[in-house]
Protein backbone atom coordinates (compact mmCIF):
# COMPACT_ATOMS: atom_id res chain seq x y z
CA UNK A 1 0.00 0.00 0.00
CA UNK A 2 2.87 2.37 0.75
CA UNK A 3 4.34 1.99 -2.75
CA UNK A 4 0.90 2.51 -4.28
CA UNK A 5 0.35 5.66 -2.21
CA UNK A 6 3.75 7.05 -3.23
CA UNK A 7 3.03 6.43 -6.92
CA UNK A 8 -0.35 8.14 -6.61
CA UNK A 9 1.17 11.14 -4.85
CA UNK A 10 3.83 11.47 -7.55
CA UNK A 11 1.12 11.22 -10.20
CA UNK A 12 -0.59 14.23 -8.64
CA UNK A 13 2.28 16.53 -9.62
CA UNK A 14 1.71 16.64 -13.43
CA UNK A 15 -2.06 16.73 -12.86
CA UNK A 16 -1.82 19.75 -10.59
CA UNK A 17 0.66 21.48 -12.92
CA UNK A 18 -1.70 21.05 -15.86
CA UNK A 19 -4.68 22.20 -13.79
CA UNK A 20 -2.77 25.23 -12.50
CA UNK A 21 -1.85 26.24 -16.06
CA UNK A 22 -5.49 26.05 -17.16
CA UNK A 23 -6.68 28.08 -14.16
CA UNK A 24 -3.89 30.65 -14.49
CA UNK A 25 -4.72 31.32 -18.13
CA UNK A 26 -8.50 31.06 -17.80
CA UNK A 27 -8.91 33.60 -14.98
CA UNK A 28 -7.05 36.17 -17.05
CA UNK A 29 -9.55 35.68 -19.84
CA UNK A 30 -12.43 36.90 -17.64
CA UNK A 31 -13.97 40.00 -19.23
CA UNK A 32 -12.83 43.17 -17.51
CA UNK A 33 -9.44 44.36 -16.34
CA UNK A 34 -8.17 44.83 -12.79
CA UNK A 35 -6.31 47.96 -13.86
CA UNK A 36 -9.51 49.57 -15.13
CA UNK A 37 -11.24 48.73 -11.84
CA UNK A 38 -8.46 50.24 -9.78
CA UNK A 39 -8.23 53.37 -11.89
CA UNK A 40 -12.00 53.90 -11.78
CA UNK A 41 -12.20 53.43 -8.01
CA UNK A 42 -9.25 55.69 -7.33
CA UNK A 43 -10.59 58.32 -9.72
CA UNK A 44 -7.33 58.44 -11.64
CA UNK A 45 -7.34 59.32 -15.29
CA UNK A 46 -6.58 56.19 -17.25
CA UNK A 47 -3.64 57.54 -19.27
CA UNK A 48 -0.86 55.30 -20.51
CA UNK A 49 1.61 56.47 -17.86
CA UNK A 50 -0.58 55.73 -14.85
CA UNK A 51 -1.68 52.39 -16.34
CA UNK A 52 1.87 51.23 -17.05
CA UNK A 53 3.02 52.29 -13.57
CA UNK A 54 0.20 50.35 -11.94
CA UNK A 55 0.86 47.27 -14.08
CA UNK A 56 4.54 47.35 -13.13
CA UNK A 57 3.70 47.74 -9.43
CA UNK A 58 1.35 44.75 -9.53
CA UNK A 59 3.76 42.60 -11.56
CA UNK A 60 1.39 42.05 -14.47
CA UNK A 61 3.34 44.05 -17.05
CA UNK A 62 5.12 40.94 -18.37
CA UNK A 63 3.79 38.28 -20.80
CA UNK A 64 1.49 35.71 -19.27
CA UNK A 65 3.92 32.80 -19.66
CA UNK A 66 6.56 34.69 -17.66
CA UNK A 67 3.97 35.46 -14.98
CA UNK A 68 3.10 31.76 -14.79
CA UNK A 69 6.73 30.68 -14.46
CA UNK A 70 7.25 33.23 -11.66
CA UNK A 71 4.09 32.05 -9.91
CA UNK A 72 5.03 28.36 -10.08
CA UNK A 73 8.58 29.17 -9.01
CA UNK A 74 7.31 31.06 -5.95
CA UNK A 75 5.13 28.08 -5.01
CA UNK A 76 7.88 25.49 -5.43
CA UNK A 77 10.78 27.38 -3.87
CA UNK A 78 9.11 29.79 -1.46
CA UNK A 79 5.76 28.17 -0.69
CA UNK A 80 4.05 31.42 -1.68
CA UNK A 81 0.88 31.83 -3.72
CA UNK A 82 1.57 35.50 -4.32
CA UNK A 83 -0.06 38.60 -2.88
CA UNK A 84 -3.53 40.00 -3.30
CA UNK A 85 -3.59 42.75 -5.92
CA UNK A 86 -5.98 44.83 -3.81
CA UNK A 87 -4.93 44.14 -0.22
CA UNK A 88 -1.22 43.38 -0.79
CA UNK A 89 -1.64 40.54 1.71
CA UNK A 90 -0.12 37.07 1.13
CA UNK A 91 -2.70 34.78 -0.46
CA UNK A 92 -1.62 31.89 1.78
CA UNK A 93 -2.48 34.00 4.82
CA UNK A 94 -5.93 34.88 3.45
CA UNK A 95 -6.68 31.25 2.56
CA UNK A 96 -5.45 30.04 5.96
CA UNK A 97 -7.96 32.39 7.60
CA UNK A 98 -10.90 31.31 5.45
CA UNK A 99 -10.23 27.62 4.72
CA UNK A 100 -11.17 26.28 8.21
CA UNK A 101 -14.62 27.86 7.84
CA UNK A 102 -15.24 26.18 4.48
CA UNK A 103 -13.81 22.92 5.80
CA UNK A 104 -16.18 23.01 8.77
CA UNK A 105 -19.20 23.66 6.53
CA UNK A 106 -18.19 20.88 4.14
CA UNK A 107 -17.54 18.42 6.97
CA UNK A 108 -20.90 19.13 8.61
CA UNK A 109 -22.67 18.79 5.26
CA UNK A 110 -20.91 15.47 4.60
CA UNK A 111 -21.90 14.17 8.04
CA UNK A 112 -25.51 15.18 7.40
CA UNK A 113 -25.45 13.55 3.96
CA UNK A 114 -24.07 10.23 5.21
CA UNK A 115 -26.30 10.21 8.29
CA UNK A 116 -29.35 10.60 6.07
CA UNK A 117 -28.32 8.58 3.01
CA UNK A 118 -26.81 5.36 4.33
CA UNK A 119 -29.44 4.37 6.95
CA UNK A 120 -32.35 5.23 4.63
CA UNK A 121 -30.68 3.50 1.67
CA UNK A 122 -30.07 0.34 3.70
CA UNK A 123 -33.60 0.36 5.13
CA UNK A 124 -35.12 0.88 1.67
CA UNK A 125 -33.15 -2.09 0.35
CA UNK A 126 -34.00 -4.59 3.08
CA UNK A 127 -37.65 -3.42 3.02
CA UNK A 128 -37.96 -3.27 -0.75
CA UNK A 129 -41.34 -2.17 -2.15
CA UNK A 130 -42.73 -1.28 1.26
CA UNK A 131 -44.00 2.11 2.40
CA UNK A 132 -40.60 2.99 3.87
CA UNK A 133 -38.93 2.19 0.54
CA UNK A 134 -41.35 4.40 -1.38
CA UNK A 135 -40.90 7.26 1.12
CA UNK A 136 -37.10 7.01 0.92
CA UNK A 137 -37.06 6.99 -2.87
CA UNK A 138 -39.51 9.88 -3.01
CA UNK A 139 -37.32 11.88 -0.65
CA UNK A 140 -34.23 11.26 -2.78
CA UNK A 141 -36.05 12.34 -5.96
CA UNK A 142 -37.28 15.47 -4.18
CA UNK A 143 -33.76 16.36 -3.05
CA UNK A 144 -32.48 15.82 -6.59
CA UNK A 145 -35.15 18.10 -8.01
CA UNK A 146 -34.82 20.94 -5.48
CA UNK A 147 -31.69 23.11 -6.00
CA UNK A 148 -29.77 23.85 -2.80
CA UNK A 149 -29.45 27.55 -3.59
CA UNK A 150 -33.22 27.85 -4.03
CA UNK A 151 -33.92 26.09 -0.73
CA UNK A 152 -31.30 28.21 1.03
CA UNK A 153 -32.88 31.40 -0.33
CA UNK A 154 -36.29 30.28 0.94
CA UNK A 155 -34.86 29.63 4.40
CA UNK A 156 -33.31 33.08 4.45
CA UNK A 157 -36.41 34.96 3.23
CA UNK A 158 -39.70 33.34 4.27
CA UNK A 159 -39.06 32.62 7.98
CA UNK A 160 -38.12 36.27 8.47
CA UNK A 161 -41.37 37.35 6.79
CA UNK A 162 -43.68 34.86 8.52
CA UNK A 163 -42.14 34.46 11.98
CA UNK A 164 -39.59 37.25 12.25
CA UNK A 165 -36.70 34.76 12.42
CA UNK A 166 -33.66 34.56 10.19
CA UNK A 167 -30.40 32.60 10.47
CA UNK A 168 -27.50 34.26 12.26
CA UNK A 169 -25.33 36.21 9.82
CA UNK A 170 -22.73 37.54 12.25
CA UNK A 171 -20.14 34.79 12.07
CA UNK A 172 -18.63 33.52 15.31
CA UNK A 173 -15.61 31.22 15.27
CA UNK A 174 -15.93 27.67 16.60
CA UNK A 175 -13.27 28.13 19.26
CA UNK A 176 -14.82 31.40 20.42
CA UNK A 177 -18.35 30.08 20.95
CA UNK A 178 -18.91 26.49 19.73
CA UNK A 179 -22.66 26.46 20.41
CA UNK A 180 -23.33 29.70 18.57
CA UNK A 181 -21.03 28.64 15.74
CA UNK A 182 -22.82 25.31 15.24
CA UNK A 183 -26.19 27.04 15.47
CA UNK A 184 -25.16 29.25 12.57
CA UNK A 185 -23.55 26.51 10.48
CA UNK A 186 -26.09 23.73 10.93
CA UNK A 187 -28.79 25.25 8.70
CA UNK A 188 -26.64 25.61 5.55
CA UNK A 189 -25.00 22.27 6.36
CA UNK A 190 -28.38 20.52 6.46
CA UNK A 191 -29.47 22.12 3.19
CA UNK A 192 -26.22 21.22 1.45
CA UNK A 193 -26.06 17.76 3.03
CA UNK A 194 -29.61 16.81 2.06
CA UNK A 195 -28.85 17.72 -1.53
CA UNK A 196 -25.78 15.49 -1.52
CA UNK A 197 -27.60 12.64 0.24
CA UNK A 198 -30.01 12.01 -2.65
CA UNK A 199 -27.57 10.33 -5.04
CA UNK A 200 -25.75 8.55 -2.21
CA UNK A 201 -29.04 7.18 -0.88
CA UNK A 202 -30.03 5.74 -4.24
CA UNK A 203 -26.59 4.24 -4.77
CA UNK A 204 -26.66 2.65 -1.30
CA UNK A 205 -30.07 1.13 -1.97
CA UNK A 206 -29.04 -0.20 -5.39
CA UNK A 207 -25.82 -1.79 -4.14
CA UNK A 208 -27.50 -3.28 -1.07
CA UNK A 209 -30.14 -4.90 -3.27
CA UNK A 210 -27.40 -6.38 -5.44
CA UNK A 211 -25.37 -7.68 -2.50
CA UNK A 212 -28.40 -9.10 -0.69
CA UNK A 213 -28.98 -11.38 -3.71
CA UNK A 214 -25.47 -12.86 -3.53
CA UNK A 215 -25.04 -16.51 -2.57
CA UNK A 216 -22.99 -15.86 0.56
CA UNK A 217 -25.73 -13.59 1.93
CA UNK A 218 -28.38 -16.20 1.20
CA UNK A 219 -26.20 -18.73 3.02
CA UNK A 220 -25.99 -16.42 6.01
CA UNK A 221 -29.78 -16.09 6.03
CA UNK A 222 -30.13 -19.88 5.73
CA UNK A 223 -27.84 -20.41 8.73
CA UNK A 224 -30.29 -18.41 10.80
CA UNK A 225 -28.00 -15.47 11.55
CA UNK A 226 -29.49 -12.35 13.06
CA UNK A 227 -30.75 -9.81 10.51
CA UNK A 228 -28.56 -7.03 11.91
CA UNK A 229 -25.48 -9.25 11.70
CA UNK A 230 -26.21 -10.25 8.10
CA UNK A 231 -26.92 -6.70 6.96
CA UNK A 232 -24.10 -4.87 8.77
CA UNK A 233 -21.28 -7.42 8.63
CA UNK A 234 -21.90 -9.34 5.43
CA UNK A 235 -23.86 -7.05 3.13
CA UNK A 236 -23.19 -3.41 3.99
CA UNK A 237 -19.41 -3.63 3.99
CA UNK A 238 -19.31 -4.95 0.41
CA UNK A 239 -22.02 -2.57 -0.74
CA UNK A 240 -20.12 0.47 0.51
CA UNK A 241 -17.27 0.32 -2.03
CA UNK A 242 -19.21 2.02 -4.90
CA UNK A 243 -20.80 4.34 -2.33
CA UNK A 244 -17.39 5.48 -1.09
CA UNK A 245 -16.33 6.05 -4.70
CA UNK A 246 -19.41 8.21 -5.24
CA UNK A 247 -18.64 10.22 -2.10
CA UNK A 248 -15.16 10.93 -3.45
CA UNK A 249 -16.61 12.06 -6.78
CA UNK A 250 -18.98 14.40 -4.94
CA UNK A 251 -16.09 16.32 -3.34
CA UNK A 252 -16.02 19.00 -6.09
CA UNK A 253 -19.82 19.30 -5.87
CA UNK A 254 -19.53 19.71 -2.11
CA UNK A 255 -16.97 22.49 -2.50
CA UNK A 256 -19.05 24.21 -5.19
CA UNK A 257 -22.15 23.98 -3.03
CA UNK A 258 -20.24 25.46 -0.10
CA UNK A 259 -19.46 28.50 -2.25
CA UNK A 260 -23.18 29.10 -2.83
CA UNK A 261 -24.15 28.49 0.80
CA UNK A 262 -21.46 30.88 2.01
CA UNK A 263 -22.81 33.56 -0.28
CA UNK A 264 -26.42 33.07 0.82
CA UNK A 265 -25.76 32.77 4.56
CA UNK A 266 -22.87 35.31 4.62
CA UNK A 267 -20.32 32.79 5.92
CA UNK A 268 -16.76 34.14 5.60
CA UNK A 269 -15.18 31.09 3.96
CA UNK A 270 -13.04 30.67 0.88
CA UNK A 271 -16.15 30.59 -1.31
CA UNK A 272 -17.19 34.09 -0.34
CA UNK A 273 -13.59 35.25 -0.74
CA UNK A 274 -13.43 33.65 -4.19
CA UNK A 275 -16.57 35.44 -5.38
CA UNK A 276 -15.19 38.77 -4.16
CA UNK A 277 -11.90 38.04 -5.89
CA UNK A 278 -13.63 37.25 -9.19
CA UNK A 279 -15.61 40.49 -9.06
CA UNK A 280 -12.40 42.43 -8.34
CA UNK A 281 -10.27 40.42 -10.81
CA UNK A 282 -7.84 39.59 -8.00
CA UNK A 283 -5.95 36.94 -9.98
CA UNK A 284 -3.58 35.64 -7.24
CA UNK A 285 -6.50 34.85 -4.90
CA UNK A 286 -8.49 33.13 -7.65
CA UNK A 287 -5.60 30.93 -8.77
CA UNK A 288 -4.54 30.24 -5.19
CA UNK A 289 -8.02 29.09 -4.12
CA UNK A 290 -8.45 26.88 -7.18
CA UNK A 291 -5.04 25.31 -6.62
CA UNK A 292 -5.83 24.51 -2.98
CA UNK A 293 -9.21 23.11 -3.98
CA UNK A 294 -7.54 20.97 -6.65
CA UNK A 295 -5.09 19.57 -4.11
CA UNK A 296 -7.95 18.86 -1.68
CA UNK A 297 -9.97 17.00 -4.33
CA UNK A 298 -6.95 14.91 -5.34
CA UNK A 299 -6.18 14.02 -1.72
CA UNK A 300 -9.80 13.04 -1.08
CA UNK A 301 -9.79 10.74 -4.11
CA UNK A 302 -6.52 9.19 -2.93
CA UNK A 303 -8.02 8.50 0.50
CA UNK A 304 -11.07 6.99 -1.18
CA UNK A 305 -8.88 4.63 -3.20
CA UNK A 306 -6.91 3.62 -0.11
CA UNK A 307 -10.11 2.92 1.79
CA UNK A 308 -10.99 0.08 -0.60
CA UNK A 309 -8.46 -2.17 1.10
CA UNK A 310 -10.14 -1.72 4.46
CA UNK A 311 -13.63 -2.32 3.10
CA UNK A 312 -12.77 -5.31 0.93
CA UNK A 313 -9.90 -7.64 1.99
CA UNK A 314 -9.73 -8.96 -1.58
CA UNK A 315 -8.38 -5.61 -2.79
CA UNK A 316 -4.60 -5.61 -3.06
CA UNK A 317 -2.35 -2.65 -3.87
CA UNK A 318 0.73 -3.19 -5.99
Amino acid sequence: MRAYAIRRILALIPTLLFASLIVFVTVRMIPGDVIDLMLSQNDISADKKSRSQLEAALGIDTPIHIQYVRWIGAILFQGSLGRSLWQNTPVTELIAQRMPVTFELGLLALIVALTVAIPIGVWAAIRQDTLGDYVGRSFSILMLAVPSFWLGTLVMVFPSIWWGWSPEIQYVGFFIDPIRNLTQMIVPAIILGCGLSAVTMRMTRTMMLEVLRQDYVRTAWAKGLNERLVVLRHALRNALIPVVTLIGLQAPILIGGAVIMEQIFVIPGTGLMLLDAVSQRDYPIITGVFLIVGVAVQVINLLVDLSYGFLDPKVRYR
